[in-house]
């Protein structure tokens, strides 16, 4: 397929081109001011009153010194300071920077060093962690605070009431559609998160293919999602997407249990789902779903890890709904292969999204016939640049328009893509890459822990969770309670998907010939049990 082939599924975005422009300001011009744009709770905000309240934080962030390209960290529970925060800084031509709300100091030091950002929007439950983290980064600067406490940092809402919506400092940065508009983060081998730098026009041109060619977006839905904003994967599904196309969208800052979920389906009747398969699973098996009225949901979306055709079948069984599986990373933004309402096969994650590309390939690069498993090569118009601050790294990855996936996959004679792994050590929990280092550093941290290696299992559902080859120290004995202790400590120190399920106590852990743990071998030893 020739380029021209295939970017001919978007047309050519104009110049200027702003993302606060194309996902909020259309809305205003196409005549949904007054409709429901944000859902939280009991409270509703319109388009229009969001619009308003983004040009007056665009000012206050001006205000603060943010320069068109610089960083904005973003470390916010899901809510309309979320989107507001979102659109502001790309309006300001800032460069969004999305994390966890829920990390520790830690974490934090490391984003503020990375992306180096002078402005942190965040919330007042989270500074126990991150208020230290900012105070003693070089280059934080200033630091907006949603809720009660600012702890020596803005009073977000404070900042608004001082600007004015109409000024000069809130005026639309005149961006084009290759500028700089948001990382998205993901992890390497070896646990440190790599951003992937992305233009306006990437964010744009998954809308135009994924969202309105393939899940099918319509100013009638109601979205709701299961993983929170700061994931791109809901960035797209719950905040771009509905808004391309006028949608409302739901949001809430609690975690996403089955009985969270039910609770704001029964409430807010949403027709279009983005979930993963784990939270799929949880909601079969909760005792909430004999009574629950799904009856609202159009459409449900699933990405982030394999979605077991078992689940699939209990699902539509129970409900009607097709879930539409499908693969993206943070390199391309988001799905580039996906099962087709009315066409979902199986164990696939369906077929290429119109304006992709994907070949299969060996070792060498060269492509590989049918059936047979290769890493993903990828190309459309929403390839990142790079990975911030890791040249090589970049180079393995993106070769021009391409991009090489560490993902195993294989394709069958009818072009639908089957996943089979990947083929470097991290897992995927929850639909997030999560490093076995970083639980393997917690996990030594811990008095009774020698030496331990932390490995995917598979659970009964056939869904992929960490599982910990403990060797403990001298005169210790490994037993439920102990396990228990360490689940703990790991939930203490760890994003709460993170934390081991099982444990496996050694005498010891077989190395290498470089002295390292051969994770192979437990690899193989763990597939026998």
């Amino acid at each position: 397929m020739s380029r021209e082939d295939l970017y001919t599924a978007v047309a050519p975005f104009p110049t200027p081109f702003n993302l606060c422009d194309y996902f909020l300001e259309r809305n205003l011009r196409e005549g949904r001011a007054d409709k429901v744009a944000l859902i939280v709770g009991d409270e509703r905000r319109t388009y229009a009153q969001l619009a308003a309240r983004v040009r007056r934080l665009c000012s206050a962030m001006r205000r603060a010194g943010l320069r068109a390209e610089e960083r904005v960290l973003i470390a916010l529970p899901d809510g309309f300071e979320f989107a507001e925060t979102w659109f502001a800084t790309l309006r300001a031509g800032g460069v969004f920077a999305m994390v966890n709300p829920l990390m520790k100091r830690e974490q934090f030091e490391y984003y503020l060093a990375y992306t180096k950002a002078r402005i942190v929007v965040t919330h007042s439950d989270v500074l126990p962690e991150i208020a230290e983290a900012a105070r003693s980064s070089r280059f934080c600067e200033t630091m907006l605070v949603v809720g009660p406490r600012a702890a020596g940092g803005i009073g977000y809402e404070a900042a608004l009431e001082r600007e004015d919506a109409s000024g000069a400092l809130a005026e639309l940065e005149p961006t084009g559609p290759d500028d700089l508009a948001g990382w998205l983060f993901t992890s390497g081998s070896t646990g440190h998160p790599k951003g992937c730098v992305h233009t306006h026009g990437d964010f744009a041109y998954s809308t135009e293919t994924y969202a309105l060619r393939v899940a099918g977006y319509r100013e009638s839905d109601v979205c709701i999602s299961v993983p929170k904003l700061f994931f791109g994967y809901a960035t797209g599904t719950n905040l771009m997407f509905p808004f391309r196309v006028g949608a409302s969208a739901v949001l809430f800052p609690e975690r996403a249990t089955p009985e969270e979920l039910f609770l704001q389906i029964e409430r807010h009747r949403p027709t279009f789902l983005t979930g993963v398969p784990t939270m799929f699973n949880n909601m079969l098996r909760s005792e909430h779903i004999t009574r629950a009225d799904l009856s609202s949901l159009r459409v449900a979306l699933s990405a982030g890890e394999a979605l077991p055709a078992q689940l699939y079948s209990d699902w539509k069984a129970r409900t009607g709904v097709e879930i539409l599986d499908g693969i993206g990373s943070a390199e391309m933004f988001h799905i580039y292969i996906s099962n087709y309402p009315g066409d979902v096969k199986l164990g696939s994650l369906g077929r290429v999204v119109p304006g992709y590309e994907a070949v299969i390939v060996d070792a060498e690069g060269r492509p590989v016939a049918d059936g047979e498993p290769g890493r993903l090569r990828v190309r459309g118009g929403s390839t990142a640049l790079c990975y911030w601050a890791d040249k090589r790294k970049s180079r393995e990855t993106f070769q021009g328009e391409w991009c090489t996936s560490a993902d195993i996959f294989r394709r069958d004679q009818d072009g639908y893509f089957y996943y089979e792994g990947r083929d470097d050590d991290l897992l995927k929990v929850s639909g997030i890459f999560v490093s076995p280092l970083e639980i393997e550093n917690v996990l030594l941290a811990h008095e009774a822990v020698a030496e331990v290696c932390v490995l995917g299992h598979e659970d009964e559902e056939r869904l992929v969770k960490p599982l910990a080859l403990v060797v403990l120290k001298p005169g210790l004995v490994g037993d439920d309670a102990l396990a228990a202790r360490l689940k703990a400590h790991c939930k203490e120190k760890l994003a709460p998907y993170k934390y081991p399920r099982w444990f496996v106590w050694r005498e010891a852990l077989p190395k290498n010939d470089r002295g390292k743990v051969a994770r192979k071998d437990l690899k193989a030893e763990l597939h026998k049990r």
